[in-house]
C-alpha cells in the first residue's frame, strides 16, 4: 500500500469540497486535479495516474456508463453524499457521508484495498498444466426459479475431475455467483474480478490466471464469482472470453451462467449486464439448459430453449430437474414438449432427491463427492451426455465470439 494515494476530485461546487481537501492533504492523499465536471474527471482519469476518484454523489451525468470508464482504467469511484443505494448499483465502491469530510482519506484507502487485485495473493499451487489441445467449454444455462444450474454445474464440473480430466469450473453468474458458497472454497479475493482485472491491464498470462484460480479436488480448480451482485459492472465486454481462452488451455471448462439471456443494448442501455451470460454461451461448444419438472419451471424451460436455439449454434443438452411421479406425466411427455422446441442433443432426467442435494449442500462438496445416491447416478448420466465422449471443441474465429443475440420470436 502506497504512503501517498494519488485522487481526482470533482465535488461539484460541494460544500465539503474544501474542508474534504485538507484532510485529504494532511492524511498524505495527493489530489493531482480538482474537477470541473465528470467530462473532465474521465479525460484526467484516462491517463493511468491515479486509482481513486471522489466525487459528489448528486455529480451531474454520474451513471453506470460513467463508472464503467473508471473501471476500464482501473479506477475506482468513492462518492460523497447521495443515494447509497443506487450509487451502490453503479459501481461506487463506496458511499461516505457528507457531514464527516475527516473519514475520507481512509474510505479512499479503504477504496484501494478492497480492489487493488492485480496481482492476487497466491493460493494453493495450481496443478493444472498448459496444454497443447484446448479443452472444451460446457456451459450450463437456466431460466429464473432456481432450477438446479449451480448444483449441477459444480456436480459435472467433479464428476470430469473424478475421472481423470482437468476440469475449470467458472462461475460467470452476473447476478451473484454461488459456486464458492456451494464448494466452500473460502477466499476474500474473487478469482473472476481477479482476472477481469489482469485482462483490462493486458496482464492475464497463464502464470497470472493460475493464481485466479483455486483447487478445490485433484483435477478440479474453481475460479470464483462475483461477491456481490452490484459488482457485475467491472467485468467488462470481452473479459470473459479470455478468461475462457485462458482456461481451456488447462483444460475442459464448465462455466455456471445467470439466468437472463436478454441484451439490454436492444434497449438503448450502454451497460448489458447479462453481457456475461451471452459471452458464456457465445463461447459454448456445448450447452446445458436446466429446467425444474412442475409446470412454471418448463414454460421457462420452453422460452429459454427458443432463446438457446436462436442464440447458440452448439448442442444443447436439456436437463429436466427435480423429476418426480407426483407431477403425473411421463418422460415422453415431457420430451415431447422439448422436442416441439428444439432438437436436442439428448435429455436428462434429474431425480427429486432432496437428501443428496441437502447432503451436498451442507457438507461444501459436490453431489458426486457426497456420495452414492440417484441424484449423483444422473450427473454421472449427464457427463455422459455431454463430456463422456471424445468430441472436440467446435471450430471458431475469434472474431464470432461474444456477437450472437437473442432474436424474439
Amino acid at each position: 500500500m502506497r504512503d501517498r494515494v494519488p485522487v481526482l476530485v470533482a465535488a461539484g461546487g460541494e460544500t465539503w469540497e474544501a474542508p474534504a481537501l485538507r484532510a485529504l492533504a494532511e492524511a498524505s492523499v495527493v489530489v493531482l486535479k480538482r474537477c470541473v465536471d465528470l467530462t473532465d474527471l474521465l479525460a484526467s482519469a484516462s491517463a493511468g495516474t491515479v486509482g481513486v476518484v471522489l466525487v459528489s454523489g448528486e455529480l451531474a451525468g454520474l451513471d453506470a456508463d460513467a463508472v464503467m470508464q473508471l473501471l476500464r482504467v482501473d479506477v475506482r469511484c468513492v462518492a460523497v453524499g447521495g443515494d447509497a443505494e443506487a450509487l451502490g448499483r453503479l459501481g461506487v465502491v463506496e458511499v461516505h457521508p457528507v457531514d464527516d469530510p475527516a473519514g475520507l482519506p481512509d474510505a479512499v484507502r479503504r477504496a484501494v484495498r478492497q480492489d487493488l487485485v492485480l496481482d492476487p495473493e497466491p493460493g494453493p499451487e495450481s496443478r493444472l498444466e498448459v496444454r497443447a489441445d484446448r479443452g472444451r467449454t460446457v456451459v450450463v444455462h437456466g431460466p429464473a426459479g432456481a432450477p438446479g444450474r449451480t448444483l449441477l454445474a459444480t456436480g459435472l464440473a467433479a464428476e470430469h475431475a473424478r475421472r481423470g480430466a482437468p476440469t475449470v469450473l467458472v462461475d460467470a453468474d452476473p447476478h451473484g455467483g454461488a459456486v464458492a458458497q456451494h464448494l466452500v472454497v473460502l477466499d476474500e479475493v474473487s478469482g473472476l474480478l481477479a482476472a477481469a482485472r489482469l485482462v483490462n491491464a493486458g496482464g492475464l498470462d497463464a502464470r497470472s490466471f493460475a493464481r485466479c484460480r483455486r483447487e478445490v479436488t485433484p483435477g478440479l480448480e474453481v475460479l470464483t464469482g462475483l461477491p456481490r451482485p452490484d459488482r457485475w459492472v467491472e467485468a467488462r465486454p470481452g473479459v470473459l472470453d479470455a478468461v475462457l481462452e485462458r482456461a481451456s488451455e488447462v483444460g475442459d471448462v464448465v462455466v455456471d451462467t445467470g439466468f437472463s439471456l436478454e441484451d439490454d443494448a436492444d434497449l438503448g442501455r450502454g451497460l448489458v449486464r447479462n453481457q456475461l451470460t451471452l459471452d458464456a454461451v457465445a463461447a459454448a461448444d456445448h450447452v446445458v439448459a436446466v429446467g425444474s419438472a412442475e409446470p412454471v419451471g418448463l414454460a421457462r424451460l420452453a422460452r429459454t430453449l427458443v432463446d438457446l436455439r436462436d442464440l447458440a449454434p452448439v448442442p444443447v443438452t436439456v436437463v429436466v430437474n427435480r423429476m418426480r411421479d407426483s407431477l403425473g406425466w411421463s418422460r415422453r411427455d415431457i420430451l415431447g414438449m422439448v422436442e416441439g422446441y428444439v432438437r436436442p442433443a439428448g435429455v436428462v432426467f434429474v431425480p427429486d432427491d432432496r437428501a443428496a442435494a441437502d447432503r451436498a449442500l451442507v457438507a461444501g462438496r459436490s453431489v458426486v463427492e457426497a456420495g452414492a445416491s440417484p441424484l449423483a447416478s444422473a450427473v454421472a448420466e449427464l457427463h455422459e451426455a455431454v463430456l463422456g465422449g471424445a468430441g472436440q471443441p467446435v471450430k471458431r474465429s475469434s472474431a464470432g465470439r461474444g456477437r450472437w443475440r437473442c432474436r424474439r420470436p
